[in-house]
């Protein structure tokens, strides 16, 4: 097994952050991210990675300096939760989670909390891996989103959705609403130019909204803050491929149904 490394303030220049370290076109999106990562190691983040150059890594916090829609106090928010490639089912993602685990007890925390999908979602963790690893699904949304919870003390209240999150409802309830923020490093480059330019040949109104603060996000209208899509009012997808001109045709006809 690989060598798990704990990023942070020291290495983070040096180091890659998994994602996108490849794709030239997203480089300011991926320095964004590193910016992004720097302010939240002030506030307990962890990012632990293996050491090679793999999509296999952790992300978390403390759920109360969580940028998403969620109430736990007390419990530690996991966000991207990824292992991909070869280094599928060799330990890998149970590693990660093990020692997310062990800090949790360590810093006195009641659990663990993450959002998937009720089915798997693209950009979030696998809700049936992680329910075979102890977690509970303790809420879920009309919009498909669900909270899954892992008590370390067995009498702690469960972790709720925001009202925000609840409504489930977009600044504007006509046309594309977007919401992303740089805690992706593929999200400001697709956002800003692959899907502005699928939208403009479309001649389709679009509304852009950019979460640059902890309390932006934990306002959104969807737990997915790194990037989610509505139409007229209704939430489409977390997939930021449907950003993409050969893609985007695909996504909305499922959209327009939809609404």
């Amino acid at each position: 097994m690989e060598e798990i490394l704990s990023l942070s303030p020291e290495n983070i220049d040096k180091e890659h952050i998994c994602c996108a370290f490849s794709d030239k076109k997203c480089k300011e999106s991926y320095e964004l991210k590193k910016d992004w990562l720097k302010k939240e190691f002030e506030n307990g983040y962890v990012f632990r990675r293996i050491d090679a150059r793999a999509k296999v890594f952790i992300e978390y916090g403390p759920a109360e300096k969580g940028w998403v829609p969620v109430d736990a106090p007390g419990y530690l928010l996991i966000n991207c939760f990824w292992v991909s490639g070869k280094y599928k089912g060799n330990g890998y993602g149970k590693e990660l989670l093990r020692l997310a685990v062990e800090d949790a007890k360590k810093q006195g925390k009641v659990g663990l909390v993450t959002v998937t999908g009720t089915k798997k979602f693209h950009f979030m963790s696998d809700p049936k891996w992680l329910l075979r690893q102890g977690f509970e699904e303790t809420q879920k949304l009309s919009s498909g989103f669900s909270l899954l919870t892992l008590k370390l003390e067995p009498e702690a209240d469960d972790p709720k959705f925001n009202e925000s999150a609840l409504s489930g409802v977009p600044e504007s309830k006509d046309g594309l609403v977007v919401y992303y923020s740089n805690r992706c490093p593929f999200s400001e480059y697709h956002v800003k130019n692959s899907l502005k330019e699928a939208v403009d040949k479309r001649n389709l109104p679009l509304r852009i909204v950019k979460l640059e603060s902890m309390e932006q996000a934990r306002s959104c209208p969807s737990p997915a803050t790194i990037f989610s899509l509505f139409y007229n009012g209704k939430f489409i997808t977390t997939d930021i491929s449907a950003c993409m001109d050969s893609r985007f045709d695909k996504v909305m006809s499922k959209a327009i149904k939809l609404a």
